[in-house]
């Protein structure tokens, strides 16, 4: 009975993981995202450099979806800062839309950046929802609180 319980109590945690790996082509499918990577302060902030530098047109510098050329785009492009978004995604996942790009609301391949700077996207896009949009060290005044002093 334990044996069973146990089991069914795994089985939306291990479907997440079949699921998550079977939505993407190789090489993506089984790709290895480091997590401690991903948790590194200077990772998320050399991720809100080329955020910056390449996505905040669309996405807006708040990473909310809203940047000046957003109003055109359709589908809208992806606000970074949705809790429920971040809930609902995989590192696997924003690495691959990143490598290859989104049809649709034309997000282009950035496949031309290294992996490490594909990295830092990921790590940068993923943090938002839980650390707000803004980096320390990046956006003038910004603390640890997610948003810039005055």
């Amino acid at each position: 009975m334990l044996r069973r319980l146990t089991l069914l109590a795994l089985l939306p945690w291990l479907w997440a993981c079949a699921e998550d790996r079977s939505q993407l082509p190789e090489p993506y499918a089984s790709l290895d995202v480091p997590r401690e990577m991903l948790a590194s302060d200077g990772t998320r902030q050399r991720g809100r450099e080329l955020y910056l530098e390449h996505c905040v047109l669309c996405h807006g510098k708040e990473a909310d979806g809203r940047g000046v050329r957003h109003a055109s785009l359709k589908p809208p492009p992806k606000d970074y800062a949705d809790l429920a978004w971040r809930q609902n995604t995989s590192p696997r996942h924003v690495y691959y839309a990143i490598s290859e790009g989104v049809q649709g609301p034309a997000i282009p391949a950035w496949a031309v950046h290294s992996t490490e700077q594909r990295r830092a996207l990921t790590s940068y896009e993923l943090s938002v929802a839980e650390e707000g949009p803004y980096v320390a060290g990046i956006d003038d005044g910004a603390g640890s609180g997610g948003e810039p002093s005055s």
